[in-house]
């Protein structure tokens, strides 16, 4: 099994999402192109310039409730993309 890169512990909901909690996904090597966050049971909107940052550094995020996410991130893998997910557990 592939490990997956994880928030930082201090993340147990969508509202402990931040810049610095996103900052590891863009400190790995090798750079990562897309980042799929899985935010629970449902879809939650983070905050635009959030976003924003990480697209301004070269990473797409893709927001997604978890159980998608899981298999978005898989589906990633399988095409070879540089892909990191971020899940919180539904």
């Amino acid at each position: 099994p592939r490990s997956v890169p994880a928030l930082s512990p201090q993340v147990g909901s969508h509202r402990d999402i931040s810049p610095e909690s996103l900052s590891l996904f863009r400190l790995l090597e090798p750079r990562i192109e897309i980042l799929v966050l899985g935010t629970g049971d449902r879809v939650e909107r983070l905050h635009p310039a959030m976003l924003k940052q990480m697209r301004e550094c070269g990473i797409a995020v893709e927001v997604q409730d978890t159980p998608n996410a899981c298999a978005t991130f898989n589906f990633l893998m399988s095409e070879k993309r540089m892909v990191a997910a971020g899940l919180i557990p539904p």
